[in-house]
């Protein structure tokens, strides 16, 4: 079982992802058509510059080229293949590919995280894609190999992020170092954005709040709960809350545009959730020994110089609080 603390803050972490599953439903009911990378440009670029000027402090020495990787991986790089996959493949398919996630990050772990593969993961991960391919493909989709290579490539590259911003932690407040990431994918995005899609004639007033809803809370709400999720959070654990992108999506379609669902669908729901609560109690029940300590210390980290180095593959999975009060509630190091 979870303790009170993990619960809550599993529950602020999964916000994150249950955000992320009404861009679509946004974008095709306010958002100006066929621009997606406008929307992704507009999406990250002006939260992130907001969170910098609250913050006021930029990236220092080795975090420069840090912040560069993390951006890229976690914004810039992720969203433009991720619109390139869903150009080029059968809505659903894209969706499907991304649920592989909670497998790569698994993967992953065990080389940058020091973390052990469980066999619970893998069948948690491997259901969570059949989940997700009966709740969004469709019988006619058909497979483009340069769609499917984007996917993929999109996937592991949010992986990537995920585990290496484990692994790096961070050197400053939370909401600074959510905008150096958003404005780094902002800055990436808007040159691809230029030369593909170029600049609209002009915007609504509808168009505006859409864009203002995906900043604002879709967008700086969601990273920053992400990110801090992940920081305190095992990282398979946090991969596996992204389930709820295509869950909240399709219910999103249900509940406001009159889509249906079909048998099908509710038991791909059904799986998606299934295997997201499997994987949750499964972090959970090797915790276990350290559930008590961790829930009376969690506490906001304030920086890598004070906690000691982010947590390499020599830690292992439970690193324990350090006795000056700065640490993570487990072990740890994006939405």
């Amino acid at each position: 079982m979870l303790g009170t603390a993990s619960l809550r803050l599993t529950a602020l972490t999964a916000l994150a992802p249950a955000l992320w599953g009404t861009t679509y439903l946004v974008t095709t009911q306010w958002l100006p058509p066929d621009r997606p990378l406008l929307a992704g440009t507009l999406r990250a670029l002006p939260a992130g510059l907001l969170l910098i000027a609250v913050g006021r402090r930029l990236p220092r020495g080795e975090w420069w080229w840090k912040a560069v990787v993390l951006g890229a991986l976690n914004i810039g790089v992720f969203f433009a293949l991720l619109f390139f996959a869903a150009y080029r493949l059968p809505g659903g398919v894209a969706a499907t590919l991304g649920a592989v996630q909670p497998l790569v990050v698994a993967g992953l772990s065990i080389r940058l995280l020091g973390e052990t593969l469980r066999v619970r993961t893998v069948v948690a991960g491997l259901v969570a894609v059949l989940g997700v391919a009966l709740l969004v493909l469709r019988a006619s989709a058909r497979l483009d190999p340069a769609g499917v290579v984007a996917g993929l490539a999109a996937t592991a590259a949010m992986a990537l992020g995920v585990v290496l911003t484990k692994r790096w932690g961070r050197p400053v407040p939370l909401l600074t170092f959510t905008g150096w990431q958003l404005t780094v994918g902002g800055l990436l995005l808007a040159p691809v954005m230029l030369v593909v899609e170029g600049l609209p004639a002009g915007l609504t007033a509808v168009n505006a709040r859409g864009f203002a809803y995906l900043a604002l809370v879709n967008t700086a709400l969601g990273y920053v709960l992400w990110f801090r999720g992940l920081e305190r959070l095992p990282a398979d654990r946090v991969s596996f809350l992204g389930l709820l992108s295509p869950v909240v999506a399709a219910v999103a379609g249900w509940l406001v545009l009159s889509q249906s669902l079909t048998g099908w669908q509710l038991l791909g729901v059904a799986l998606a959730l299934g295997s997201l609560v499997a994987a949750q109690r499964a972090a959970a029940d090797d915790d276990a020994p350290h559930r008590f300590r961790t829930d009376l210390t969690e506490v906001e980290p304030t920086s890598v110089g004070d906690r000691g180095p982010a947590r390499g593959p020599q830690q292992g999975r439970h690193t324990a609080p350090v006795p000056s009060g700065h640490g993570h509630s487990g072990a740890g190091g994006d939405g």
